[in-house]
């Protein structure tokens, strides 16, 4: 509970509890950074480009969390800041604790999303079907899978999830208690912020998923749709970017900076 000490300035409340605001701040940028240096490290030396193996299943959840935690914390921190300032406000015991089970709970939703993946690639796999080799349609396709994306950014379901994941108030609107409220909100958040990037994710797969250099730029374009100001301006500028690559990347991908060709 806040304690107010009979005298002090509303300026120097401020500065006593701006420890509390900047805790859970400092502590998710933190576990983002640890996790980029481990994602580099782990990538070093593995098939980059489109068509990687992804290993067991095990395996994969273990690699992709991190990167979803590396890829996506910067981006949830103004939401996660929000949900702090509302456990504050609500008197929760501890809001830091309760700031880390809901981000957690979002990043649970996208290694759900990564498995998901894991099995549709695995599917087509099975499959054995040689025209997705890269020597004949596999840029076609990949190329098709990042257009398809670009394309994704003009729908209203992305437009109403990219809403979620960018307006504080319809996080608080929602607020719910307790531990069990903090990891329920979590998994709603993760849920609409899956709905607005799961085609970047699909690209980033058509790009090579154990691509670094790719996997920064995917981040840098999520965190700038969550992040600018000015909405429509990020999207437009996100279509233009990723249309241009899904086109080079089937009509000449030799010149595409960063793409590992397979083979």
């Amino acid at each position: 509970m806040e304690t107010h000490f009979p005298g002090e300035s509303a300026e120097y409340r401020a500065a006593r509890d701006r420890p509390r605001h900047i805790s859970p701040a400092m502590l998710l940028i933190g576990v983002a950074a640890v996790c980029w240096a481990i994602t580099a490290r782990r990538m070093e030396g593995m098939d980059m480009g489109p068509g990687t193996e992804l290993g067991g299943l095990g395996w994969f959840a273990v690699v992709w969390a991190t990167m979803m935690a590396a890829m996506m914390l910067p981006s949830l921190l103004p939401m996660a800041l929000t949900y702090a300032g509302a456990s504050r406000n609500a008197k929760a015991s501890s809001p830091t604790a309760a700031t880390c089970s809901f981000a957690c709970s979002y990043l649970l939703v996208w290694v759900g999303a990564g498995v998901l993946a894991y099995a549709l690639i695995r599917g087509m796999r099975s499959l054995d079907l040689s025209w997705f080799a890269w020597d004949e349609g596999g840029p076609y396709f990949a190329g098709g899978v990042i257009l398809g994306a670009a394309l994704y950014e003009l729908t209203p379901a992305k437009s109403t999830c990219l809403r979620h994941c960018r307006d504080p108030d319809l996080l608080t609107d929602h607020w719910r208690p307790g531990l069990s409220g903090a990891l329920r909100m979590g998994v709603e958040h993760g849920g609409f912020c899956v709905g607005s990037s799961w085609a970047l994710m699909a690209a980033l797969f058509a790009l090579g998923v154990m691509n670094v250099t790719w996997m920064i730029v995917v981040a840098a374009l999520i965190a700038i749709e969550k992040l600018l100001p000015w909405d429509r301006v990020a999207i437009g500028a996100t279509v233009m970017i990723i249309a241009a690559v899904g086109l080079a990347v089937a009509l000449a991908p030799d010149q595409v900076p960063g793409l590992t060709i397979p083979g």
